[in-house]
């Protein structure tokens, strides 16, 4: 292991810290889940700290650190509507937007080639927004504290932003599929056109 490895390494801690999330939401100890969503945080922003100050960027990181939070913030989910404080119709709409852009990434790369890991700038948001969400629905359990109300805009945000962000992953890369699969095409044809030369010699 080099130094250079720290970021992937904050961001491997990151996804084990699903095991505990989990744990404190099926035990309902809200104040510990809050902890766990905390620490998430913290390794979130340090490692992404020092990938930018240090040039410690990887292609392994590009993948693991989206993997983390969606692993979290997916877990979260399915948790607090098994335990009816989120409705079952968001979590199905968050799932079913992630399960499409994996779907989709996978099918551009087998048929059309290799891409990067890029969010559209929609998904950054419905990701704080998310964040926010969970956050929110966890504080509300705590005794004494009552934001509910806060919890119902979330949610309609978060469902807003979850199908607008799905919308623009489909233009941004169905677009750019579509440009490039007719540039091969112009490719292919003018090849095919080009005069073949001849050898008289």
């Amino acid at each position: 292991m080099q130094v250079r490895d720290i970021p992937n390494l904050l961001t491997g801690i990151r996804i084990l810290l699903v095991v505990p999330l989990i744990y404190a939401l099926l035990e309902e100890n809200y104040l510990l889940a809050l902890w766990v969503i905390f620490v998430a945080g913290i390794s979130d922003g340090l490692d992404g700290l020092l990938a930018k100050h240090y040039h410690w960027q990887s292609r392994l990181g590009s993948i693991l650190d989206p993997l983390a939070d969606k692993l979290l913030l997916i877990s979260s989910f399915i948790m607090l509507a098994w335990l009816d404080h989120l409705p079952y119709w968001l979590m199905l709409l968050a799932l079913g937007r992630d399960l499409a852009i994996v779907l989709g990434g996978i099918s551009y790369h087998f048929f059309i080639g290799p891409f990067e890991m890029e969010p559209v700038p929609l998904s950054k948001l419905n990701t704080l927004c998310q964040v926010l969400l969970v956050m929110a629905v966890i504080i509300a359990q705590l005794p004494g504290l009552d934001i509910l109300q806060l919890t119902d805009w979330l949610i309609y945000l978060v469902a807003l932003t979850t199908i607008l962000s799905g919308m623009q992953y489909i233009w941004h890369w169905g677009g750019r599929a579509w440009r490039l699969n007719r540039t091969q095409k112009t490719n292919a044809e003018s090849r095919r056109r080009r005069p073949q030369s001849t050898n008289h010699g």
